[in-house]
């Protein structure tokens, strides 16, 4: 069983769909015919998560039969996806979907019907510019992390022909500008705040700039301007889509399925003909296009308003799924664990957590409307984190936490002040708050010393700890004020929130002796 056989002739249906592999239900060829005379959907950014995530949502709004064009994909940074992971399977791939019971399911992924390298050195270019200068283009998307939209004032100065991802954009639109001022809309559909703000900054630095340089007309910047023509919308995109697991290669070769080589690029991108992800998955998306869209709620998007997706981000942020994350990577590492999914099998952090999000945190969530705040963390709990496969560790989410906390807690903090609630009844969010004063002594709970995790804070905060000790419960802990009172740390000064002298409390108890961080988590979490 290999990918090419779809194309080959020699492709036995009934023994693919006999070994629970979902072949695609539409006219492959028709299709990518379609896409190329009349593209609709070109997408930035080739990796596993617009494989597993926005190539599959098209995917499945072509097996409805309601819809008949494909993706063209572009790649602006590894080149070597295109020629590795996409061309020697006809741009075909297998997606993998990790269940939590351990299981697998298998879609062949049908819907990308090009993939070309965008930079100027290739003729992929020339196609490109083709594209952007076609009517039937409706909407240009990305996922090239956080990272993708900077614009350095180097690549500013190169003129027309820029290096970096928005730069290059900008130039595929100045052809559609040339092109009559056609309407467009930039999705990004990136895991940061905002996204949109994002592409819509980038392209106006790149476009101001060429207009002050005298390289593009004045009417570009109000091409680019005008909400008729071209729109940045909001998205909030959720899933996890870890590198190639080497169990899901062992269980396709098992199948009989051979595509299932490692890709690794010159520059270090992990990849392979399959891709594997998490079974729950949530894209929300600002419905603000100027030309229509590819219906992608035919494949589960959920289409909104933009104040609707900024509520939507802000409950996954500060509620239903970021602050769990963090309370797990600081006592996982206290308490030793190296896997988010094992932690899940230990009752306390398991109740814990579940705490946290549905009696402390809840009461101050906004119900977006479009995703049921109970049912989010529900999915959190029961299928995402105690997920085996995925190999996330407490030291990974445990980075930057000093970055973190005043956002995943902080914001929590803050609606209890200002609505006027009960402070007293936070008593699992200040338990976060003392562990991490416990965490930065970087020893865990039988004493055995760990490295905390990468901070630009980090070693400023371990200095104000550093004269407690481990297992002198009498001494002096005056040195908690200076820390618990950095509202930059905690979103608040916790002692102007009347929550100080309740951790500090929490922090002696943490510090009494080896095997208090146990005792005193089961004893908060079994209380509350």
């Amino acid at each position: 069983m290999r990918l090419s056989d779809i194309y080959s002739g020699r492709l036995n249906a009934a023994e693919w769909e006999a070994r629970g592999y979902e072949l695609p239900r539409f006219d492959i060829a028709s299709v990518a015919r379609k896409t190329h005379d009349e593209p609709t959907w070109v997408h930035f950014g080739g990796g596993n998560i617009f494989r597993a995530f926005p190539a599959a949502i098209l995917n499945e709004a072509l097996n409805t039969g309601r819809y008949d064009r494909g993706v063209i994909v572009a790649e602006t940074f590894d080149y070597e996806i295109i020629d590795k992971a996409y061309a020697p399977y006809r741009n075909l791939s297998l997606l993998v979907s990790l269940q939590s019971s351990g299981t697998i399911e298998k879609k062949v992924i049908a819907s990308v019907t090009e993939a070309l390298k965008a930079d100027y050195q290739f003729d992929d270019w020339n196609r490109l510019s083709e594209i952007f200068r076609k009517p039937s283009l409706q909407m240009v998307s990305f996922t090239i992390t956080e990272k993708g939209y900077t614009v350095t004032p180097s690549d500013l100065g190169k003129g027309l022909r820029p290096s970096l991802a928005m730069g290059k954009v900008t130039a595929l639109l100045l052809q559609r500008y040339d092109a009559g001022q056609l309407p467009l809309t930039l999705q990004s559909m990136d895991n940061c705040s905002h996204n949109g703000d994002k592409v819509r900054e980038g392209v106006m630095a790149y476009a101001a700039r060429w207009v002050s340089d005298g390289l593009a007309p004045a009417g570009f910047l109000d091409y680019l301007n005008d909400g008729n023509k071209v729109t940045y919308p909001w998205s909030m995109i959720d899933k996890i889509t870890p590198r190639p697991h080497e169990k899901v290669k062992e269980m396709l070769a098992q199948d009989g399925f051979e595509d299932n080589e490692y890709i690794e690029t010159a520059l270090h991108t992990f990849t392979a003909p399959f891709v594997n992800s998490e079974e729950v998955q949530y894209l929300v998306i600002e419905d603000d296009y100027t030309n229509g869209r590819p219906p992608l709620e035919l494949g589960g998007t959920l289409y909104t308003t933009r104040e609707t997706v900024d509520k939507v981000e802000t409950m996954k942020v500060t509620t239903c799924l970021n602050p769990l994350h963090t309370a797990m990577a600081i006592y996982g590492c206290l308490l030793g664990y190296t896997l988010i999914s094992a932690e899940m099998a230990d009752e306390d952090i398991r109740m814990f957590i579940q705490k946290i999000g549905y009696i402390e945190s809840m009461p101050v969530v906004t119900d977006p409307g479009v995703l049921n705040p109970y049912e989010f963390i529900g999915a959190v709990l029961n299928k995402r984190l105690p997920n085996p496969f995925m190999p996330d560790a407490p030291q990974r989410i445990a980075c930057d936490t000093s970055q973190k906390l005043p956002i995943r807690f902080g914001e929590t903090v803050r609606k209890y002040i200002d609505r006027g609630l009960d402070m007293s009844s936070l008593q699992l969010i200040p338990l976060v708050f003392a562990g991490y004063a416990r965490y930065l002594k970087g020893v865990n709970d039988d004493g055995a010393p760990f490295t905390p995790s990468p901070d630009p804070m980090l070693a400023e905060l371990q200095a104000i700890v550093a004269p407690l000790q481990v297992g002198k419960p009498d001494q002096d802990y005056g040195c908690l004020r200076q820390l618990y009172s950095r509202a930059d740390i905690f979103g608040v000064n916790l002692y102007e929130a009347g929550l100080g002298q309740q951790v500090e409390g929490m922090v002696r108890e943490l510090f009494s002796s080896y095997g208090a961080v146990r005792r005193t988590l089961h004893d908060y979490a079994l209380r509350r």
